[in-house]
């Protein structure tokens, strides 16, 4: 299959659908879901999923607490290999490192929290209850 990049100066695609082609996200939708949320900004303001990007914007991608800054290179409507979509942007340098800092704090340092979802159980409510007498 052919896998062509748009690189011309006027192409523009939809911001959801280029994070789709990019890889930064696995679905369209998850895509769309995260722009909605306000975790992706296309030259520091947050926008909508239809909102188009063209060759030359910077583009600000928060993926779990991590924030990709990117300038976008071309984009191509179908979803393609990784190789081809490593080149739908290029990444600062400044980002580059953030990101590396962040990968080597969360193999030394994990969240307390990073396991738990919703309400304590009556297991976990009762070891609470255990230590806050104790205290």
């Amino acid at each position: 299959m052919n896998y062509k990049i748009s690189i011309e100066p006027g192409a523009r695609l939809r911001i959801d659908k280029w994070l789709w082609a990019a890889r930064f996200f696995k679905t369209r939708s998850l895509a769309a879901d995260a722009v909605e949320k306000g975790r992706v900004r296309i030259g520091g303001a947050t926008v909508k999923p239809a909102k188009d990007v063209r060759v030359g914007d910077l583009v600000e991608i928060e993926i779990e607490r991590i924030v990709w800054q990117v300038e976008v290179l071309g984009g191509c409507d179908v979803r393609g290999p990784a190789s081809v979509a490593q080149t739908h942007y290029a990444e600062s340098e400044e980002s580059k490192v953030k990101r590396v800092q962040e990968h080597e704090r969360r193999k030394t340092y994990r969240e307390p929290t990073a396991e738990l979802h919703g309400r304590p159980t009556k297991r976990d409510r009762r070891v609470i209850d255990k230590f806050s007498r104790e205290g």
